[in-house]
């Protein structure tokens, strides 16, 4: 299996294609290749699966709960076609996903464990804030202490 993808990047978008970070590329497994499927993430985001990632996770959706294999329908339905990274590690982005993200000339790229997420910059900066403010409510310095 492909993964696990931690961190955070900025990059631009350049033709509808974006560069994955070098760090990412080298968890791809050897099965994936430089094989990955598109679709949409959660929080207006875009999701990058390497291959291998994408079909274990179809895979544990279809078998799960109706939650679970609606999730996994969406997950097909927003999909763009599977596709190779292109060069240093492009990934050519349907502007039809660039649009309903609002996603322009620049792009945050996170690691989201099996996955990659590309994010419009304020959107990210909002969800960030909100979870940092949770974060700071819900946890102290004892709680790292483990």
């Amino acid at each position: 299996m492909s993964g696990e993808f931690l961190g955070i990047f900025e990059n631009s978008v350049h033709k509808q294609r974006v560069i994955i970070p070098a760090v990412f590329k080298k968890k791809f497994s050897e099965s994936a290749g430089k094989s990955v499927v598109v679709t949409l993430g959660p929080n207006d985001t875009i999701a990058i699966y390497p291959i291998d990632n994408w079909r274990d996770t179809l895979d544990r959706l279809k078998t799960g709960d109706e939650h679970s294999q609606d999730l996994r329908t969406q997950l097909i339905d927003f999909a763009m076609m599977e596709q190779e990274l292109e060069g240093p590690g492009r990934i050519r982005i349907h502007e039809m996903l660039l649009a309903e993200v609002q996603i322009t000339d620049s792009v945050i790229i996170k690691g989201e464990g099996h996955y990659i997420s590309l994010w419009n910059p304020k959107v990210y900066s909002e969800v960030r804030a909100g979870k940092l403010s949770q974060h700071r409510k819900q946890f102290t310095s004892k709680d790292y202490q483990i």
